[in-house]
């Protein structure tokens, strides 16, 4: 998906400092971020508190500021702003989770950390109920798209696995993830309101 004239003109904004812009950068963003937050520490089986949310937050908008917006800067439009935000906040996301697990196996944070590990037994539910959710609406998907959602997210498969196996360029497969979680969204959503 090609940059939007919003995000274009809020990026525009944002790096010429305008009064607002800031403000209107996050209340876009913020939504995406905690996503990110939330699925990371769900993939890595991590627990996040609010405060931890908050926190991790802080970590990207700060990386976000760094160097009169360096990371906004070197946006080079070959993707919407919503992807390139994406990875950009999950490395954060991901860095500062290592960093605790790495303090804390130090012992220079206590075992008893804001970010604990789930017990296993309520993580292998979490997991079953997430891929039964997953197989319900991937069957709403078109076929293509399906085949890459059930790969990525029910088979744990990496885009060059996913690529290899289905013979696809590897570069369309986050751009296809990104369109059919819209779509389930979307159609749970729907389903919600009925």
């Amino acid at each position: 998906m090609a940059l939007t004239d919003i995000d274009k003109n809020l990026l525009k904004r944002c790096l010429a400092e305008e009064p607002g812009a800031w403000k209107d950068f996050v209340d876009r963003f913020i939504g995406l971020f905690t996503h990110v937050i939330h699925h990371t520490a769900d993939a890595r089986s991590i627990r996040v508190t609010d405060n931890d949310v908050e926190d991790l937050l802080s970590e990207v908008f700060l990386v976000l500021l760094a160097n009169d917006y360096r990371v906004l800067r070197n946006f080079r439009g070959n993707s919407s702003l919503a992807t390139y935000l994406t990875v950009v906040s999950r490395r954060v996301v991901v860095k500062k989770m290592v960093e605790r697990r790495m303090a804390e196996a130090l012992g220079h944070v206590s075992t008893k950390s804001k970010l604990e590990s789930i017990s296993e037994e309520t993580r292998h539910q979490q997991t079953l109920e997430a891929q039964e959710e997953i197989q319900n609406m991937i069957k709403q998907l078109p076929p293509a798209d399906a085949q890459i959602v059930e790969q990525y997210h029910l088979q744990g498969k990496s885009y060059q696995q996913i690529s290899s196996d289905l013979k696809i360029p590897e570069n369309s497969i986050g751009p296809t993830l990104s369109r059919a979680r819209n779509r389930m969204r979307e159609n749970k959503s729907k389903t919600r309101t009925l």
